[in-house]
């Protein structure tokens, strides 16, 4: 009764407060109707910045994302009623929906669930936890094959999270890492490695905004470059050799320890859980669909890159469309899964059936979430987000030649955080770059590119509206509040260590010596941090 009671008093505030915000839009509109004079200027940054403050304060993300579409929409209509939901559900929801990238990300994830299911139904990933407990013994083995696991699949980011959560979970799960910590470990072996990986969507995109240069070539020298990246690889191995967690991680890390995986008080979370005891089902029934499904989508990325069609391999993935490579692989894939399985009699063919409803609910958390971020970018565009960020890069440019890479990596920061996307970052900030330095300073402009890059994934990692870090919160089954709060402490440490070593990179011009420098602060910082911790628990 008291559960069903918030829920009544929510509904009833935020009811309130959209009529209240209706009827101040109307006296809007009867009123004198202001002009949208918000266009390019810092009110552009607001509404992504009100959700993502309002998910923070509130736990609730649904409703947060709302009023920042909201805040979004009244900004670009002028405060009138009309216009306000015009723009919200034509240009928003129903733009978003009706777009093919973003369709076809929708179904690769439909798919992934159904395939999960599958696998669990089969009893594949009971029989890889039965495996794994007898070849891994303690969590800190659990974390490390997490790490090793999303590092090598570097192919695509929301492939590396949904892949790696479903194989990594039931090991994790037995050695009670807690899902907050999974969810960490798989959005950081996510879009950081992605962004160093040359064969990966994130480098054909980052590829394509390097216009009237070699992109790709730019890419690979960039990579030593890229201090958040590389500095998030380590800090993960850092933080499991030295067996300790810091900020609300470390509650959740406690908590799990003592068999509370989730921190969160709510109890259907672990019943949430499939019955996974399929006695018919082994290891070969997680591994085999797996591997299936890498082949797959790598097919269906060069695919769509041209790699039949005579393109070279690099080429066409320079060229590939991930929503439609891994939407098809996905697809291909689910249906050698399908019939692996009949043939192996462990799952019939109605069995099998039944796993795709069962996938797709699974993953409408996500689906929503996923909808209403892309909504908020689609209000943040709508405002001359890009236009504004631009501008300001442009006049900063002037006499900060060496402290460039140091600035574009705050403002890439700042931008995919309240944007909640990298690839949007790439496409402000990396022609601004060459346009800088492509004649003056050659080496300078492959550190800011670097930094750029560097900036605008630790944005997305720390991000509510990041899809990378929903698909994160979904590969683990974690709940997506807890997994921002816990991970952003982590990523600003690794940020500001980034940060520092690109004010030094400005002036040596070395990944030789800077990122050495790089990792002994980083280390140096969390080993304050632990005797820190030592001391309070005195």
């Amino acid at each position: 009764m008291k559960k069903s009671g918030k829920k009544i008093t929510r509904g009833v505030v935020l009811m309130l407060f959209l009529t209240a915000m209706a009827s101040m839009t109307v006296l809007a509109a009867d009123g004198e109707a202001p002009a949208p004079a918000m266009y390019a200027t810092f009110a552009s940054l607001v509404p992504p910045v009100v959700a993502i403050v309002l998910a923070l304060i509130t736990k609730e993300v649904y409703s947060s994302l709302f009023v920042g579409i909201l805040v979004g929409g009244l900004f670009y209509s002028g405060f009138r009623f009309e216009g306000t939901v015009t723009h919200i559900f034509q240009n928003g929801f129903i733009a978003v929906l009706s777009d093919g990238y973003n369709v076809g990300i929708l179904i690769f994830l439909v798919i992934l669930g159904a395939m999960v299911s599958l696998m669990n139904r089969a009893g594949g990933s009971a029989a890889f936890g039965r495996w794994a407990r007898e070849k891994i013994k303690s969590r800190e083995g659990a974390q490390i094959s997490t790490i090793v696991l999303g590092v090598l699949i570097f192919i695509d980011d929301y492939f590396n999270c949904l892949t790696v959560g479903s194989v990594m979970r039931p090991v994790t799960d037995r050695h009670n890492v807690s899902r907050a910590k999974l969810a960490y470990l798989i959005d950081a072996t996510a879009a950081p490695v992605c962004i160093i990986a040359p064969i990966s969507s994130w480098a054909a995109a980052v590829t394509g905004f390097v216009e009237g240069e070699d992109g790709f070539s730019i890419f690979i020298r960039a990579i030593p470059y890229n201090f958040y990246a590389l500095l998030t690889i380590a800090m993960m191995i850092i933080l499991v050799v030295m067996k300790f967690d810091y900020g609300p991680m470390a509650d959740h890390e406690r908590n799990a320890k003592n068999g509370d995986l989730f921190s969160s008080g709510k109890k259907e979370e672990k019943e949430a859980e499939p019955d996974t005891a399929n006695p018919r089902g082994k290891v070969v029934d997680l591994v085999v669909p797996i591997i299936i499904l890498i082949f797959c989508c790598i097919i269906g990325m060069i695919y769509t890159g041209g790699f039949f069609a005579g393109a070279g391999f690099i080429t066409a993935f320079s060229n590939s469309d991930a929503s439609v490579g891994l939407a098809l692989g996905s697809f291909f894939a689910m249906v050698i899964t399908i019939l692996f399985y009949c043939v192996r009699k462990v799952l019939g063919f109605t069995d099998c059936m039944a796993c795709l409803p069962s996938g797709f609910k699974a993953m409408v958390p996500a689906i929503l979430i996923l909808t209403f971020a892309w909504t908020l970018k689609s209000m943040t565009d709508s405002l001359g987000a890009a236009v504004f960020v631009a501008e300001a890069v442009k006049q900063a440019a002037g006499g900060l030649m060496n402290l460039l890479p140091a600035i574009i990596f705050l403002v890439g920061c700042f931008l995919a955080f309240a944007t909640g996307t990298s690839w949007g970052t790439f496409g402000i900030l990396i022609p601004i770059v060459v346009a800088v330095f492509e004649k003056s300073d050659p080496q300078l402009m492959i550190i800011s590119i670097a930094a750029c890059m560097a900036g605008a994934v630790c944005g997305d990692h720390c991000s509510p509206i990041s899809d990378t870090t929903i698909m994160a919160s979904a590969g683990a089954q974690c709940d997506h509040v807890n997994h921002v709060t816990t991970q952003l402490p982590y990523v600003i440490t690794v940020a500001a260590v980034s940060f520092v070593t690109y004010l030094l990179a400005g002036f040596v011009k070395s990944a030789w010596i800077t990122l050495p420098i790089g990792l002994a602060m980083l280390t140096g910082v969390l080993l304050v941090i632990k005797e820190r911790q030592r001391e309070n628990a005195m």
